[in-house]
């Protein structure tokens, strides 16, 4: 009985953890209306991969080609070409700032203390390397 309880409790603090952060912007016609406010000037792709170099390279790869994961992260896609989660910049702003349900591979990094400047400007940069 107290073990139930343990797990009932886990599983209770886990969905309230997560409840708010919805599904990535995958085929949502509503994000894929937002426009981008910052324009891709140099400075502001510059910011943007500076931030990718942070918070994604480990991830999709230096070059944004993507990996096959390991033992602690899963496989992440590649990131040039056509985009997994939608193609328009709305699509990958909430992709970045709602991250990639249901598992969350891709954690929620509007959540993480990215503020929506940030996350245009990663934008930004990501546009670059799918023009790769």
């Amino acid at each position: 009985m107290r073990v139930f309880f343990l797990n009932s409790l886990v599983v209770g603090l886990l969905v309230a953890a997560l409840a708010g952060v919805r599904p990535a912007a995958q085929g949502n016609p509503e994000a894929a209306k937002l426009q981008n406010p910052i324009t891709a000037s140099p400075e502001s792709i510059a910011a943007g991969k500076a931030l990718y170099y942070r918070n994604c390279a480990n991830c999709h790869g230096l070059d944004g080609g993507g990996s096959p994961g390991n033992d602690l992260t899963p496989p992440a896609p590649s990131l040039i070409g056509k985009l997994k989660h939608g193609s328009t910049d709305g699509e990958i702003f909430e992709t970045i700032r709602k991250g990639v349900a249901p598992a969350f591979d891709m954690a929620a990094f509007g959540q993480q203390g990215l503020k929506e400047q940030d996350i245009w400007n990663l934008v930004n940069y990501v546009r670059t390397l799918a023009k790769k």
